[in-house]
C-alpha cells in the first residue's frame, strides 16, 4: 500500500510557493535567492524589485555582481539575518540602498531572502542640507567648517599650509557704502583671490572679512609666503564698486601642518594668530608658538581685568600740566594704572589694547571718568574751594563709536557738583576719523556742558584740516615723537612750528608732550607753546602727591 504522507520536497516545494506569494505583499524590493552548486539563482522575485531594475538574471544582475560576495558569506554563516548598505550607479546616477538578507528557512544554508530599502532620497536631501551648512551663501565658497572638512581630507598635512587672509578696514567700508556694496567687494575680493591660486589650491570664507587657503607645499615653506605676497599684489588694483573706486590692502597669516597643531581647528587658529603680527608689520608672518602663549595670556589679562574693573582694583595717576610762561600747574591728566591681586603691575600700553579690543574700554573709560571728578571734588574738599586746576581723560575712539560719552560726563559732574570746565576730554586723530559725523555730534554734546577738548597725538595720524576748523577743539597736543630731541633736529622744530602757527590760526591753545629738559621748555615757550608737560615737571603722581603739588603754587 503506497503512502499518502507528502515527502520533504513536496513540503520545500509548497513552502517556496507560499514565500514566492508573500513576496508581492511586501512593497520593497525583495527577492528569493538559492546557492545551487555555487551558483547564485533568481528563484522568486516580487514587481517591487523587477521595477528596481536590480536583474532578473541572476548571471546578469547588478546586484549579484556587487552583493554577491556578501550573500555568499552570510549563506556561510551561521547568522539568520545581516543588515548592510550598498550603492547602485555611478555619481550622476546613484542610488543609495539598505539591504537586509534573512533565511528563507531557518534549517537551509542555500537559500535567502534579500530586500531592498531605497534611501536615496534621504541621502541626498541630508548632503544637500549638508552642502548648504557648510558652503558661505554669499560667496559659494565652503565656510569655516566646509573648510575644517577640506583640511581633514588632506592625506599628508605635513606639506600643507593654511594661509587666512583678512581684509583690512572692511567693516569701515561696509559701514560707509552699506551692506550691498561690502558683500559686492566680498564676492569680488574672492574672484580675485581665487585667480591668484593655484589649480589645487583650496578657497573658502572663514569669518566676516577673512578667507582660509589649503595649500600644498611642493618644495619649501616659501612657497606659502610668496603666494601671499601674490594674494596681496592682486588686490591692490582699485575695485569699482558703485560710484566709488575702493583700495583694498590684505593681512595675511600662516600656519603649516608640519608643526604642533592638535586639530584642524587649532591649525586654522594659529594663522589667525599669524594675522594680528601681520596687521602690525604690513607683511606676511607664519605662526609662531608664541604667538598662542600671548593670546592665552590677553584672554587671562581680559578675564582678571574685567574683574579689576567691576570691583573697583584700579586707580588712577595724574601728571601735571603747566602754563609755560608761568610754570604754573593748571590741569593734571588722569592715567589708568593696574595692579592685580598678586601684585604685578601691569603696563597701560599692555591692557589699554587688551580692554578695546575686547570692549572692556567702555567700562573702563566710564570708571576714569566717574573716579577723575571723585578725585577732583576731593581736592576742593580738601582745598575749601575751586583748587584751581582742571583734570584731563583720554577718551578711546572704541569707547567714543561704542558708548554715549556726553550723558557719562554729565552724571560725573552732577554727582561730584563739578561745573564742565573743570574737565578736559582728549581723544586723537584715529577716533574722529573712525566716524566724523557721530563723533562731531558728540563733541558738541560735551562742548554744551563746558568741558575743554583737547586733540591728542597731533600729528601722528589722519591730520585733515576740515575737522580742525569744523569741530569744537581748544587745545592741540603735540605728539611726544615731535618734542623728545627737538633741539638737536631742524626738522623737529619745523614740525613743532608749523602746528604751533596752524594752532594759533585756529585760536587754540597747544599742550607739548615729552618736556623733559629746563632748556626745551624754554624753547617750547619761545615758540610760542601754551603748554608743557612730561618728566621735567613730574611723572605720573598718585592723587595726594598730585595735591601736594597744587598747594604752593596756589599759596605762591
Amino acid at each position: 500500500m503506497a503512502s499518502t504522507a507528502p515527502d520533504a520536497t513536496t513540503h520545500l516545494t509548497t513552502a517556496t510557493d507560499l514565500v514566492s506569494r508573500a513576496l508581492e505583499l511586501i512593497p520593497i524590493p525583495a527577492v528569493h535567492i538559492h546557492l545551487n552548486d555555487g551558483a547564485f539563482e533568481l528563484f522568486a522575485m516580487n514587481r517591487a524589485y523587477r521595477l528596481a531594475g536590480l536583474g532578473v538574471v541572476a548571471e546578469r544582475s547588478p546586484m549579484i555582481v556587487d552583493l554577491g560576495p556578501r550573500i555568499r558569506a552570510f549563506l556561510e554563516s551561521q547568522q539568520l539575518r545581516i543588515d548592510t548598505d550598498w550603492t547602485l550607479g555611478d555619481a550622476v546616477d546613484c542610488r543609495y540602498y539598505r539591504v537586509t538578507m534573512a533565511r528563507t528557512f531557518a534549517w537551509m544554508h542555500d537559500r535567502c531572502t534579500v530586500s531592498f530599502i531605497d534611501q536615496t532620497s534621504q541621502i541626498q536631501t541630508e548632503r544637500s542640507l549638508r552642502r548648504e551648512m557648510t558652503t558661505d551663501s554669499l560667496t559659494g565658497l565652503p565656510n569655516r567648517e566646509g573648510f575644517e572638512e577640506l583640511i581633514e581630507t588632506v592625506p599628508d598635512r605635513s606639506i600643507s599650509a593654511v594661509l587666512a587672509v583678512d581684509i583690512d578696514r572692511f567693516g569701515r567700508l561696509n559701514s560707509c557704502l552699506g551692506s550691498l556694496a561690502g558683500d559686492e567687494l566680498l564676492i569680488t575680493v574672492a574672484r580675485r583671490i581665487k585667480g591668484a591660486l593655484r589649480g589645487r589650491d583650496m578657497l573658502a570664507r572663514i569669518g566676516g572679512d577673512q578667507f582660509g587657503i589649503l595649500m600644498t607645499i611642493d618644495d619649501d615653506r616659501e612657497e606659502a609666503h610668496a603666494l601671499a605676497e601674490r594674494i596681496q599684489r592682486t588686490l591692490t588694483t582699485p575695485f569699482r564698486l558703485t560710484d566709488y573706486e575702493i583700495s583694498v590692502e590684505c593681512s595675511v597669516g600662516i600656519a603649516y601642518g608640519g608643526d604642533d597643531a592638535s586639530d584642524v581647528a587649532e591649525l586654522i587658529r594659529h594663522a589667525q594668530f599669524a594675522v594680528k603680527r601681520a596687521k602690525a608689520s604690513g607683511l606676511a608672518e607664519s605662526y609662531l608658538p608664541q604667538d598662542f602663549a600671548i593670546a592665552r595670556a590677553q584672554f587671562s589679562m581680559e578675564t582678571a581685568l574685567r574683574r579689576a574693573i567691576e570691583n573697583r582694583e584700579l586707580r588712577l595717576a595724574y601728571q601735571p600740566i603747566c602754563d609755560l610762561s608761568s610754570g604754573r600747574i593748571v590741569s593734571f591728566e588722569a592715567l589708568a594704572r593696574w595692579t592685580d591681586a598678586s601684585g604685578q603691575r601691569h603696563c597701560p600700553t599692555t591692557f589699554i589694547p587688551v580692554a578695546e579690543e575686547s570692549g572692556l574700554i567702555v567700562p573702563l573709560g566710564r570708571w576714569a571718568i566717574d573716579e577723575a571728578a571723585r578725585t577732583l571734588a576731593a581736592w576742593d574738599a580738601r582745598f575749601g574751594g575751586d583748587c584751581g586746576v582742571r583734570l584731563a581723560v583720554n577718551l578711546s575712539a572704541i569707547q567714543l563709536q561704542r558708548d554715549a560719552i556726553a550723558p557719562v560726563v554729565e552724571a560725573a559732574l552732577a554727582s561730584t557738583g563739578l561745573a564742565g570746565d573743570r574737565f578736559t576730554l582728549e581723544l586723537t586723530e584715529s577716533a574722529i576719523v573712525t566716524d566724523p559725523d557721530r563723533i562731531a555730534k558728540t563733541m558738541h554734546a560735551l562742548k554744551a556742558l563746558g568741558t575743554t577738548l583737547a586733540m591728542d597725538d597731533f600729528g601722528t595720524g589722519y591730520s585733515n584740516l576740515a575737522y580742525l576748523q569744523k569741530l569744537p577743539i581748544d587745545v592741540l597736543k603735540i605728539d611726544r615723537s615731535f618734542v623728545t630731541g627737538m633741539l638737536a633736529d631742524r626738522d623737529k622744530v619745523s614740525i613743532v612750528r608749523a602746528i604751533l602757527s596752524l594752532a594759533q590760526a585756529l585760536g587754540m591753545k597747544t599742550t607739548a608732550e615729552g618736556v623733559e629738559t629746563f632748556d626745551l621748555a624754554q624753547t617750547l615757550t619761545a615758540l610760542g607753546c601754551t603748554y608743557g608737560q612730561g618728566y621735567f615737571y613730574a611723572r605720573p603722581l598718585e592723587a595726594d602727591a598730585a595735591y601736594a603739588m597744587i598747594v604752593p603754587a596756589e599759596a605762591g
